[in-house]
């Protein structure tokens, strides 16, 4: 998903969304869009991928809305679309608002001047990729700070400030104030990952590890990632009798709405450091269920098993670890 707000000089806030294609993901965009309208924010929903022409129609349509912007701030630096965006409109002021493993990425990856690739992707290039390589290689310098240009970061996860840039914390403060505080079940949620259809976690094995984790916990609910596919999702409720939930707003507003269980098991993502953040207080303890490497296909790269340890392992205090073991006795093979 890609979300552009931007700050054209002595007005408003302008929210631009870059609509993704699938469903689920425009669902939740649209969702909250509405709430950003609600709370006074101008909107302007973009069908970027729309199909032939809507790209040029896109750039020709923001063109002066971004010329005339002293700050720009993107939801996702990874993006192809805010990539090319900004080779064309360089911004004085730019900020990235994220609570997504691709900000833990952005930083590292700026940091020690590489580019900027996904964590999942593989080493390789592929056609694609070499074609779009000027422009991925003009967005990491227009990512990065300079004489003329300030660079911040806003996120809830723990990343370290790339030289020029700043960090700005982002405590879920808005979320508290404006949902909850739940209701709270007894019983445990899980949540749901995309890892299988990124191609790094076997889709047999990660059946086998929801089905264990759902009767060692209690879970009666499972919390699908929106990247999920159906045909995976009616597998793991067939198999395991869990009640498999699509949210249509992030999981942190979902939770403070409630009902939520109370105790909530993912596997390495994200929501295991902003989840403890939006229900502070509330009394729901939040465990993180590491990746077991027998769990992994066999392409997948050093990179990203390396990334998934250190998602896990970088985890607020408050959340508990589970460890592969502990977490499983079904017998893989």
């Amino acid at each position: 998903m890609s979300v552009v707000p931007v700050v054209p000089a002595r007005t408003e806030l302008t929210l631009v969304v870059l609509s993704p294609t699938d469903p689920m993901s425009r669902g939740q965009l649209r969702r909250m869009a509405q709430l950003a309208r609600d709370d006074g924010f101008t909107v302007r929903w973009q069908d970027a991928r729309g199909g032939r022409g809507s790209l040029a129609r896109t750039l020709r349509e923001l063109a002066p809305l971004l010329r005339s912007a002293e700050r720009v701030i993107v939801g996702d630096p990874f993006s192809r679309y805010v990539q090319l965006l900004l080779t064309l409109f360089a911004p004085k002021h730019l900020t990235v608002v994220d609570d997504g493993t691709a900000t833990m990425e952005y930083a590292a990856q700026l940091a020690r001047g590489e580019r900027l690739v996904r964590w999942h992707r593989r080493g390789s290039r592929g056609a694609r990729e070499l074609v779009l390589a000027p422009v991925t290689a003009a967005a990491r310098r227009k990512l990065a700070p300079n004489r003329r240009r300030t660079v911040e970061i806003f996120t809830s996860l723990p990343v370290e400030p790339p030289p020029g840039t700043t960090v700005t914390a982002n405590t879920f403060a808005w979320t508290r104030s404006r949902f909850g505080p739940p209701r709270i079940t007894k019983g445990a949620d899980l949540v749901g990952t995309s890892l299988v259809e990124t191609g790094v976690v076997d889709a047999d094995r990660y059946a086998l590890a929801v089905a264990e984790l759902a009767r060692t916990h209690g879970a009666t609910r499972y919390f699908a990632h929106r990247r999920e596919s159906t045909e995976k999702l009616h597998r793991i409720a067939v198999e395991t009798g869990l009640e498999i939930v699509r949210p249509d707003l992030p999981l942190e507003l979902i939770a403070r709405r409630g009902p939520i269980g109370r105790t909530v098991v993912s596997f390495p993502s994200t929501v295991v450091h902003t989840l403890p953040l939006a229900l502070v207080g509330t009394g729901v303890k939040v465990a993180v269920c590491e990746i077991a490497p027998e769990w992994l296909k066999e392409n997948t790269s050093p990179r990203a098993q390396g990334f998934l340890a250190g998602v896990t392992g970088t985890a607020a205090h408050e959340v508990d670890r589970l460890t592969a073991q502990s977490t499983q006795r079904l017998e893989f093979g």
